[in-house]
């Protein structure tokens, strides 16, 4: 009698704990389906934290009489959201410290002229671009600075931020880097007039518009340094996979009913930004 009690008491014990193992997995199984993604936290909070430096004109900055956010990017990004049923949130800062605040989860996208290169795609994800530009040489008008090709950076002195993209062709061609903190457009712009510095490499339609407002200055872009065609969009934490396929949604959208077209004609002087320019690369 004791020997059939104690193996139905095993029996029933094993049961037990094949039925716990069983109901365990499952736990598991439905706790990592409800694991939240990025966009489901987005989605539930109706807004998209967005860092922009809100200096850089005309992309992201202050309008003067109304002191107001605006820009190519912060429009676009303002719509995207919009699209998406949510509410763009801002973030002004640095470019230095917008790819930290993304990876600290401070922020969930970046939009500032950020440019689209296989070193960033290795670490963040990118939406679909929505400008397409390339890089010139801003220089004093009366002597371009002494420059007349990329070759001729060695010993000048180039002003930036020292993580763009643009920083990085100076340092390469053996520029001396003079770095600035979210500085304003006119204080990169008077340096290089003055002498304090010699050359900021940027974008072309940047430049442009640059040149365009401070007509005063002893400014100029370069007519001869034309280099690196490229893309920029919105950059987010990698592995944001939702997140991103519904950015790009979005972006299609506007692409094709021409919104993005229309809100760079309005920020670029009639220049659209979202095709790619008609430019001969040597």
């Amino acid at each position: 009698m004791t020997r059939l009690f104690t193996s139905k008491k095993l029996n029933a014990m094993m049961i037990m704990m094949a039925f716990a193992l069983v109901i365990a997995g499952c736990s598991s199984s439905a706790e990592k389906k409800e694991e939240k993604t990025a966009w489901d936290t987005i989605k539930e909070e109706g807004k998209l934290t967005v860092a922009t430096s809100g200096t850089l004109y005309p992309t992201s900055y202050h309008d003067s009489e109304t002191n107001e956010l605006t820009g190519y990017e912060v429009e676009v990004v303002r719509e995207m959201a919009k699209r998406m049923d949510l509410e763009a949130e801002f973030s002004e800062m640095a470019f230095d410290g917008m790819l930290t605040s993304i990876q600290s989860g401070k922020v969930d996208i970046a939009a500032n002229d950020i440019m689209i290169n296989n070193e960033r795609k290795e670490k963040f994800d990118f939406a679909d671009p929505y400008k397409f530009s390339y890089g010139t040489a801003m220089v004093r008008k009366d002597d371009l600075s002494g420059i007349k090709s990329l070759e001729d950076l060695k010993g000048k002195k180039a002003a930036g931020e020292a993580t763009t993209t643009y920083m990085a062709v100076a340092r390469e061609y053996g520029a001396e880097e003079v770095i600035y903190d979210n500085a304003t457009n006119d204080q990169y712009l008077r340096d290089v007039s003055t002498g304090r510095t010699d050359v900021i490499l940027n974008d072309y339609y940047l430049q442009r518009l640059a040149v365009a407002a401070f007509p005063d200055l002893n400014i100029a872009i370069h007519p001869d340094i034309k280099f690196n065609p490229n893309s920029q969009g919105i950059i987010m934490k990698k592995g944001s996979a939702e997140l991103k396929k519904n950015m790009d949604a979005a972006l299609k959208e506007m692409h094709e009913d021409g919104t993005i077209s229309e809100i760079s004609k309005k920020f670029f002087d009639g220049a659209d930004v979202s095709k790619k320019p008609d430019v001969d690369f040597e």
